[in-house]
């Protein structure tokens, strides 16, 4: 079998898993996509399934919306996409990968603060909407802004329901609004969604798989584990 369909179908399994269990794995998939399609074109090949999922979210979480707070996060989110089309323009592969590693393991240490020291700084209105604009960079460089955005959300004080609501319309609208910029920077094409498809059978068997084991999966153990295979990813994407 092809590595390709081999990897992709990995790549789909462990974002249906992930987007319908614990979270957290955006970190992993990317570098896994890159062993079948090495650069930015990875971004593009994952976007569909981010979307799919998504789609699936906001139907199942399609009331209580904090729209008001989706209103003051999303502009910057946009102009931090905006800004970082320009720079995906403007680099090559090789330049591209060691960012992308650089990348993760800020988005791990990232985890590591908020898991061991207050978040208070984020109660200041400039450095809570700044979060907007990072993350717009970060998931139009490599889709993992989730501790991003929820940092930003979870210092709303929003209750369980608005939270999971907002967060999961937040994904989808930014997604969404990414697809014209990978389509004029030429990474997004019918061809490269076309590959996107072999990762489809990997997604809907992840997201079953997911939602069926939530409730028996330790969340401290399961985040360790994906923070040492991200961080092994990263050492992956230095040395390649």
């Amino acid at each position: 079998m092809d590595i390709t369909v081999i990897v992709l179908f990995l790549a789909g399994l462990i974002t249906g898993f992930s987007k319908f269990s614990v979270g957290g794995m955006g970190l992993l998939v990317l570098p896994i996509v890159m062993i079948a399609v090495p650069g930015p074109e990875a971004l593009a090949i994952l976007l569909p399934l981010y979307i799919i999922t998504d789609i699936m979210a906001v139907f199942s979480y399609r009331s209580k919306i904090a729209w008001s707070v989706l209103a003051r996060f999303l502009p910057l989110a946009f102009l931090g996409v905006f800004v970082a089309s320009h720079f995906l323009a403007n680099i090559n592969a090789e330049q591209f990968v060691s960012f992308l590693g650089v990348m993760i393991i800020a988005m791990i240490a990232l985890g590591l603060y908020l898991d061991y020291r207050p978040t208070s700084f984020m109660q200041k209105p400039l450095a809570a909407y700044s979060m907007g604009f990072i993350g717009g960079i970060v998931t139009m460089m490599a889709n993992a802004a989730g501790p991003i955005f929820s940092l930003f959300l979870l210092e709303q004080k929003l209750d369980k329901e608005t939270y999971v609501s907002t967060r999961a319309w937040a994904f989808f609208i930014i997604n969404v609004v990414k697809l014209p910029f990978y389509i004029s920077l030429g990474l997004l094409s019918v061809e490269s969604t076309k590959t996107s498809l072999y990762a489809v059978p990997g997604l809907v068997i992840g997201s079953f798989i997911g939602y069926y084991v939530l409730k028996k999966v330790n969340p401290i153990q399961f985040k360790w584990l994906i923070r040492i295979m991200s961080t092994i990813a990263a050492v992956k994407l230095f040395l390649f």
